[in-house]
């Protein structure tokens, strides 16, 4: 015979036990929950709040590869870069919540011929790419070097095999200006990037 699960066998000749049953307050919040809006993706100054976050986003295989960081970076890392961080230094990261999502650098080069000139670099995490995310982070911080920085020119390398991002910084008018060859070491190999840059 099939066994009868609880919520089938009882009905108004046989209600629910106390224990199952759903009270005021759990339908209350119930109703709460399913009309909760989902957290906005917020952008904000990288603090010593995000440091695990950003290690973390750093650290992950698919997003390292196509960065220059070192894997497997500690914490202290991260932290050390923050505190010599000068206002020519500019770290955003995404939010959702309290998860760090991306990040984002803008540095304005210290040399006083080339301050009109900063660079960029970036990391989304994977299970966030193609969201957005990476628009929102360059959106803002182009905004901070045109009109809080008043830089001239902006420029970042991108590996050759990243299309993806290849599109996004064209989206927002960067051009390629060369390919750099055996730019960096990458699973062992040598890989190229390009030289893209933004003027104004």
């Amino acid at each position: 015979m099939a066994p009868i699960s609880i919520l089938a066998a009882c009905g108004e000749d046989n209600p629910l036990p106390k224990s199952l049953e759903r009270t005021p307050d759990m339908q209350f919040k119930e109703r709460i929950n399913m009309h909760a809006p989902a957290p906005q993706i917020l952008i904000q100054r990288m603090a010593d709040i995000h440091l695990e976050g950003v290690t973390a986003l750093y650290n992950e295989p698919a997003v390292c590869r196509q960065v220059l960081q070192m894997p497997y970076q500690s914490i202290e890392v991260w932290r050390k870069r923050l505190a010599a961080s000068t206002e020519r230094h500019v770290k955003l990261v995404a939010l959702h919540g309290n998860e760090v999502i991306g990040s984002i650098g803008l540095e304005q080069y210290s040399r006083s011929r080339q301050s009109h000139v900063g660079a960029i670099g970036m990391g989304v995490a994977s299970a966030w790419q193609g969201k957005g995310i990476g628009s929102k982070l360059l959106a803002t911080a182009l905004d901070i070097a045109d009109n809080w920085m008043n830089l001239h020119r902006v420029e970042l390398t991108v590996y050759v095999d990243n299309e993806a991002a290849q599109g996004l910084y064209r989206k927002f008018g960067f051009e390629t200006e060369g390919r750099l060859r055996n730019y960096a070491v990458r699973d062992g190999l040598f890989v190229d990037a390009l030289s893209m840059a933004r003027l104004r």
